[in-house]
Formats: structure tokens, sequence, C-alpha cells
């Protein structure tokens, strides 16, 4: 037990960050800055752009460094800046959190994966309250939130999991990647899908696609979800919306999950999630 006097010392002031391109939209720091205020933590977290990560290797050797989030196109890289990795982040291929561990010359960076873990809580929730069966997946798009969508399936219990990509060489390089764990199925186009899925998930930015390519994937009745969050209603959810039966989440909601994950990692404490909620609804308010 910590004497009271370790109790006393106060927190050292901490940089967070989200490393992307493309990402001056992203609502991460609303998030995190709102679970940080609440729990009345000497952090903040703010936004590093970059189009390659090396650009921001330096900030992740400052003493100051206290984590960060790892978004396109970057989840792919960041591994080489880790010490460890988790076995979760190993074998979907894919980082989207840095979590430092230790001080001084002891300190190491760990490499982990929370994509997976939110999207994991959405699904098996769905199929709780759903009574439905985790027969059939597809997931659209293969990069480094494509890995962490078929392994989230994997863990729910998805026997036959397919994948879709624009470029289908990349798509056959993530089926390989987990052979050795699990198997998945490359298709060749949307129209080709032998059984309809019961859970969707797209991984693509919406602005990349139409809702005419997703006209023929939905049956009776499932679960759709869009990784994307810009703008809030993507083309995938749209047409989804369309059947009566098929419950939609938004990219929003995938976000908020996977940084309810990051956070307890980071500071060792339960996210305050309704207070982060209300902070990023309180922001799209104003949009």
């Amino acid at each position: 037990m910590p004497s009271a006097e370790a109790a006393d010392t106060p927190l050292a002031r901490k940089n967070f960050h989200i490393f992307g391109n493309g990402i001056s939209f992203s609502i991460s720091p609303t998030i995190h800055n709102a679970g940080f205020n609440h729990h009345c933590l000497p952090y903040h977290y703010d936004i590093r752009e970059s189009p390659c990560v090396d650009d921001v290797a330096h900030l992740i050797k400052r003493d100051e460094f206290g984590g960060a989030s790892v978004t396109m196109p970057h989840k792919l890289q960041a591994h080489r800046y880790c010490d460890q990795l988790t076995e979760t982040a190993r074998v979907i291929g894919a980082v989207n959190t840095l979590i430092p561990r230790g001080e001084g010359p002891d300190r190491i960076l760990l490499g982990d994966n929370t994509d997976w873990s939110g999207l994991y809580s959405i699904i098996t929730d769905y199929l709780k309250a759903s009574q439905v069966a985790p027969s059939t997946a597809l997931v659209i798009g293969a990069g480094g939130a494509s890995r962490a969508a078929i392994y989230a399936l994997h863990r729910a219990g998805f026997q036959t999991i397919y994948i879709v990509n624009r470029t289908m060489s990349v798509a056959i390089d993530v089926q390989r990647s987990f052979e050795n764990h699990f198997e998945i199925t490359v298709l060749p186009h949307l129209d080709s899908i032998p059984k309809l899925p019961v859970v969707v998930i797209g991984t693509v930015p919406a602005d990349k696609t139409t809702e005419q390519q997703f006209s023929s994937i939905f049956g009776l009745e499932g679960l759709c979800i869009d990784m994307a969050y810009k703008p809030r209603q993507t083309p995938l959810l749209a047409v989804a919306q369309r059947y009566p039966r098929w419950k939609t989440v938004t990219g929003i909601e995938v976000l908020l999950a996977q940084a309810f994950d990051q956070y307890q990692l980071w500071t060792g404490r339960e996210a305050p999630k309704e207070i982060m909620v209300d902070a990023v609804l309180g922001r799209l308010s104003k949009v």
C-alpha cells in the first residue's frame, strides 16, 4: 500500500497526442481532455498531424510524453517505435495506442490496440440483446482498422468472415497475416458474397464510398457499424437504415468505445463515460 506521503505527491504534467494525417477534424481531444478535467489530472491531449509517423517520433521520446492515439495512415507503422507489443496488437498487426511504462532509462513504450476491444463490446452487446447467432460477417476495407474489426469478429465467435477491398491484393495480405490464427475469406467484390452477413463493418473513409455499392449486402436483420465518422451519416449507414431490423452504429460510437479503453490504459482510472459523451455531443451540436 502506498504511503500517505506518496499518495500526496502531485502528478507530473503529461502530454498526450493523436498521430495521423488529415485529422484536423478529430474529436479525440474533446473526449480525452474531458476525462482529464473530470479527474483533475494535469494532462493535455492534442492533434499532431503528419504524413509520416517518423515526423512525430521526437514527441514520443520526451519525458512529458504520456501516450498517444494512432490513426490512419500510421497504424501499420507505429510498432517500429515500440519496445513491446501486446499479444492482441501483435496478432492484429496494427497499433492504435502508445503507452509509456516506467520512467527515465527504464522507460519502455508499449503498443496496444483498442480498436478491436471497442468493436468487440459493441458486437457482443448486440448479439446478446438480439439473440442473433455469430455466423457470418463482412469487413469492408483492408487497412489497420479492418484488421481490428476482423479480430473483434473472431473473438466474438464468428465462423465466417469475409473481407472486400478495392485492391484485392491488399486484402489477401490481411488474410495471410491471420492464417496462423484463423481463416478469413477474400471476396473480389461486394456482389460476390456467398452468404449474407449478420454483421457488416465498414473501415474505409466515407468519401470513398457510394450508396450504390452496398445495395446487395443486407439480409433480414443484423448490425452495421461504420468506423468512419466524418460525416456521421455515411453511405453505408444510409443503406442499412432502409432495413427496419438492422441496427446501425456510427463511427462516433466506435471512437468513444475504444477511447474509453485507451483512457483506462493511460490513467489507470475508469473512463468517465457520461462526461466524455456529453463533451462530444456538446461539440457536435456546434458543428
